[in-house]
């Protein structure tokens, strides 16, 4: 039995909690009630539902602490204390349409004083599978009970790269496209799944060799970016800098393997 910090045992009942109904809902996705929430962005009771679910369970843990999460929004706290990022389903046009690959996504954001914010704990959590990723600041990744390792390969030949491609009212297809362009004939093969986090979670489980994507929101990406860390692999924005959150721009790979996919991804963007 792998020990873990409290912080996790909260945020793997709040995900347990929620699961359950996630799943029936699934199973009955022709019946949901759907609202449009932007173009090509779809919220469902689902959605709503596993938040509520989950909010009650972590604010129920630590009251004080304040949470950012993609329905609600930003919900003050003690600003001296951590903060919760919370995607509640990630993967939702995934969900509404039938394919089962969709996951919850919960961080720990414990701000530096006058530096930026540091995530402390992960997880990403795939109802369906029941796959708990989950990771602790300098304590590793692990999947249930299973300590998680980023790929080994080194050769992009050989590596299947994540990634997320821009969809109606989101994301530049110009850029995107000289990506696609410098990293796909180089790399085996390249999937574009449909949840962030879980891509992110399977860089650290070595299952993708590496990953990019822009124009994403912080509670699509806090928890995958602990993981993958943790896993022994780096994370910068497609300059090679550590300012994701800030230009939005993720970039994941074991290390040899990261070299090569940012010398690729920075020359197409000159």
């Amino acid at each position: 039995m792998v020990s873990h910090s409290g912080l996790i045992t909260v945020m793997q009942r709040a995900v347990r909690k929620a699961a359950p109904r996630l799943r029936r809902d699934f199973g009955e996705v022709e019946q949901l009630q759907v609202s449009k929430k932007g173009p090509a962005d779809f919220v469902s009771m689902a959605d709503k539902r596993a938040e509520a679910t989950i909010l009650d369970e972590l604010r129920n843990a630590r009251p004080d602490w304040g949470v950012l999460s993609e329905e609600t929004g930003e919900i003050a706290g003690d600003p001296m204390k951590p903060r919760w990022i919370v995607d509640p389903l990630d993967g939702t046009s995934n969900f509404l349409h039938g394919v089962p690959h969709f996951a919850i996504s919960i961080a720990v954001e414990d701000k530096k004083p006058g530096g930026a914010p540091d995530v402390t704990h992960a997880m990403v959590y795939q109802p369906l599978t029941d796959e708990s990723f989950w990771a602790e600041k300098g304590r590793g990744a692990w999947l249930n009970e299973r300590r998680l390792r980023v790929s080994a390969r080194r050769s992009l030949d050989e590596a299947m790269i994540a990634t997320g491609m821009p969809h109606f009212g989101r994301g530049n297809v110009a850029q995107w496209s000289r990506i696609y362009g410098a990293v796909g004939p180089e790399v085996s093969g390249i999937r574009r799944m449909g949840s962030a986090s879980l891509d992110l979670a399977w860089v650290a489980a070595g299952r993708f060799d590496g990953f990019w994507e822009d124009d994403l929101d912080w509670w699509d990406t806090a928890a995958g970016l602990l993981l993958v860390k943790e896993a022994g692999g780096f994370v910068t924005d497609y300059r090679g800098s550590d300012r994701m959150a800030e230009r939005r721009e993720y970039l994941a790979a074991a290390g040899e393997l990261h070299s090569k996919l940012h010398k690729l991804v920075a020359g197409a963007l000159r």
